[in-house]
C-alpha cells in the first residue's frame, strides 16, 4: 500500500483527501503543519507527497516544494492547490504534476497513480 503525505492547510481538504484516498487504498498521513515536516518525512518515509501551495506556518508552498526535492530528489510531488495562477511558475515545474483542487478526485487520483508508477513506488 502505498503511503501519501498531504501537507495542507485546510482542516476540511484533509479529511476529504484521508476518506477518499483511503477507499482508494492508499495509506494517508496528515501535514498541516510544515514546521517539522522534513523530520515526518523522514519518520514516514511516504511514497508521495501532495502539497499544497498556501501554509498555515513556516515555508510558502513553492519553496516548500523546492527544499523537499533538494534533499528528496526522487520523492514524487503533487502540487494541488485551489490558486491555478502558479501552473505556470517556474518553481511549481519541479513537482511532478499540478492539479487544481476540486471536490472531485478523479484527477488527481489519476495523477497519483501516475506518478507512483513512474517513480516504482518506492522511497528514497
Amino acid at each position: 500500500m502505498a503511503k501519501i503525505l498531504v501537507i495542507d492547510k485546510e482542516k476540511n481538504v484533509c479529511i476529504l483527501y484521508q476518506d477518499e484516498l483511503g477507499e482508494a487504498s492508499y495509506e494517508v498521513v496528515i501535514a498541516s503543519d510544515s514546521s517539522y515536516l522534513f523530520k515526518k518525512i523522514d519518520e514516514e518515509r511516504p511514497d508521495l507527497v501532495l502539497l499544497d501551495i498556501i501554509l498555515k506556518t513556516g515555508y510558502d508552498g513553492l519553496n516548500l516544494l523546492q527544499n523537499i526535492r533538494r534533499k528528496y530528489r526522487n520523492l514524487p510531488i503533487i502540487i494541488c492547490t485551489a490558486l491555478d495562477k502558479y501552473s505556470a511558475d517556474p518553481i511549481s515545474r519541479a513537482a511532478d504534476y499540478f492539479v487544481v483542487k476540486s471536490s472531485d478526485l478523479t484527477d488527481l487520483k489519476e495523477k497519483i497513480a501516475q506518478a507512483l508508477a513512474k517513480s516504482g513506488h518506492s522511497w528514497g
